[in-house]
């Protein structure tokens, strides 16, 4: 089994936000629907996964929002099964940010993911809805 065969396709690209107000606004005038809204555990901060056909933006409030150019933070990719792909990752000795999967009860039944660092510093975030 390869990483390349447990991927799907993208399933979001993370954008953090100092002003999710203002994010919402922009993105809907865009045509994008809010397809999911919840608070990250453990605080205050509200997410937004943001739907224009198969395209989805996660946008979260983070009060490390650079607001500049590059403030994309991660790129997520749906995977099929996270435990394998972790497996492999970690095999290749691609785990670099030395992560876990960590649930998050988002969505439906909540989601499994975990990251790694790119040789740019660009996090890949590798994702499984249940």
């Amino acid at each position: 089994m390869t990483v390349k065969n447990l991927c799907t396709g993208i399933q979001h690209i993370g954008i953090p936000t100092k002003d999710m107000n203002a994010s919402l606004s922009f993105y809907q005038s865009l045509g994008f629907e809010i397809a999911h809204s919840n608070i990250v555990p453990g605080s205050n901060d509200h997410v937004n996964f943001l739907k224009l056909h198969n395209l989805v933006m996660e946008v979260y409030e983070s009060k490390e929002a650079i607001g500049a150019y590059g403030a994309i933070e991660h790129v997520a990719i749906d995977v099929t099964d996270i435990e394998e792909t972790y497996k492999i990752i970690c095999e290749k000795g691609l785990n670099t940010l030395n992560d876990e999967i960590h649930f998050l009860p988002f969505w439906t039944n909540g989601v499994k993911y975990f990251t790694i660092e790119g040789p740019n510093k660009e996090k890949v975030e590798f994702s499984q809805f249940l």
